[in-house]
C-alpha cells in the first residue's frame, strides 16, 4: 500500500487562547491538508493567527474548537517527545551561539532521539551528516557559528531540523532578515528537501513574490474569513490573492505578478517595446505623474536609448527617465485649455 502523503490534517478549526473562563478566539473555520513532498507556504497579515496556528500545530497551543490530527492520531494524543519525533521547527527567535561549531550545532537535532547527555549512536551521525549535505553546508561543518552570515546559519538551522528527522518541518519567517539572494536560496532549499526527503514543509511567509516562484502550496489566511488553500497559480487565477490586502484600494496584478494600488493607473501615452515601457511607467506612477494631455505622448527608442517627449509638433528628448521626470516637475505637463 502507497505512503499516504497527507500527514497533518484539521477541519472546523478555531485557534486562540483560554483566559479562565474566558476565550480569546483568534481564527475560526480552519480547514486543511499538510502534504508530504510539498513546501507549503502560509501567508496572511500581522495579527491574524499565522503564529497561533504554528503553536497549535506544535502542540503548544490546544484548539478552542476541532482537532488537528497527525498521521490520523489527534495531536493532543501525543506526548511533547513523540512530537519532537514528528515535526522540527525553526523560528525566527536568535539563537545563543557560544562557542558551538556548525556541526555541534547540527548535533542537537538528534536530541529527540537520545538525550541531553546522550552519547550519538551511528546512525545518529548518519542524519547529521545527512541534514549537513542536504543543506550544501559541508564547507562549514567546523567553522563556529559567530563567523556565520544570516544565511549561513539559516541554512544550518534548517540543517539541525533535518537531523531531527521529522516528517514536517515548521518555519516561521525563515527568509525575514535575508537579501533577496539569501531568501530566494533559502526557498529554493527548502522546496528541494521537501521533494528529496519527501518532508511536510510548512512555512510562514510575507515574501509573497517569492513565495509565488516556490511554493507548491498556498494557505491564504485573511482577516475574519476562513483559510483559503491551493495551488497559487489557481488562487491567482481566481483573484483570491486579493483576499490578503487589507485596503480595497490595492490589489494583485496577474499580468505583473505583484501588488499594485488601483489608483496606479496611468493616462499617458507611451509607445516602446513592453519591457522598457514597464520600467518607465513604475517610475512615473512613482513621482505621481500618471496623466497628460491627449496632444502629449511619450516614444522609448532602444538603440539607441532615448525617450522622446511629444507635445504637438514639438519633441524634446532625454537619455534618462530622471531628466524627463525632472522636466514634468518644472511643469511642462500642465493641461491645456
Amino acid at each position: 500500500m502507497a505512503d499516504n502523503p497527507i500527514i497533518l490534517t484539521a477541519s472546523n478549526l478555531n485557534l486562540g487562547y483560554r483566559k479562565g473562563k474566558e476565550l480569546n478566539t483568534i481564527a475560526e473555520n480552519l480547514d486543511f491538508e499538510l502534504e508530504k513532498g510539498k513546501l507549503t507556504c502560509l501567508l496572511g497579515p500581522n495579527g491574524v493567527g499565522k503564529s497561533t496556528l504554528i503553536k497549535t500545530i506544535m502542540g503548544q497551543l490546544p484548539p478552542l474548537q476541532g482537532q488537528i490530527f497527525l498521521d490520523a492520531k489527534p495531536i493532543q494524543k501525543y506526548n511533547l517527545r513523540e512530537i519532537s519525533k514528528k515535526i522540527a521547527v525553526v523560528l525566527t527567535d536568535k539563537i545563543r551561539m557560544g562557542t558551538l561549531s556548525v556541526r555541534q550545532l547540527v548535533e542537537l537535532g538528534r536530541i529527540p532521539h537520545t538525550s541531553w547527555l546522550g552519547k550519538l549512536a551511528p546512525e545518529d551521525q548518519n542524519q547529521v551528516d545527512n541534514a549537513i549535505k542536504a543543506t550544501n553546508i559541508q564547507y562549514l561543518a567546523d567553522r563556529p557559528l559567530t563567523e556565520l552570515s544570516d544565511g549561513q546559519l539559516q541554512k544550518v538551522m534548517i540543517a539541525r531540523a533535518l537531523a531531527q528527522d521529522g516528517e514536517i518541518l515548521l518555519l516561521d519567517e525563515p527568509t525575514a532578515h535575508l537579501d533577496l539572494v539569501n531568501r530566494l536560496e533559502i526557498m529554493q532549499l527548502l522546496k528541494t528537501i521537501a521533494r528529496n526527503e519527501n518532508k511536510a514543509i510548512l512555512i510562514t511567509t510575507h515574501d509573497l513574490e517569492i513565495a509565488i516562484e516556490t511554493a507548491d502550496e498556498f494557505w491564504l489566511m485573511p482577516c475574519g474569513s476562513p483559510l483559503v488553500t491551493g495551488l497559487p497559480e489557481d488562487l491567482i487565477l481566481q483573484q483570491n490573492l486579493d483576499l490578503l490586502l487589507p485596503s480595497h484600494q490595492l490589489y494583485f496584478d496577474r499580468d505583473a505578478g505583484k501588488i499594485k494600488s488601483k489608483i496606479e493607473i496611468l493616462k499617458i501615452n507611451i509607445d516602446g517595446p513592453a519591457s522598457m515601457k514597464k520600467w518607465l511607467e513604475q517610475a512615473l506612477i512613482k513621482n505621481n505623474i500618471t496623466k497628460l494631455p491627449k496632444d502629449q505622448s511619450i516614444t522609448l527608442t532602444e538603440n539607441p536609448f532615448e525617450l522622446i517627449f511629444k507635445d504637438g509638433e514639438t519633441e524634446t528628448r532625454f537619455h534618462q527617465i530622471k531628466s524627463l521626470i525632472d522636466f514634468f516637475k518644472r511643469g511642462n505637463t500642465t493641461e491645456k485649455n
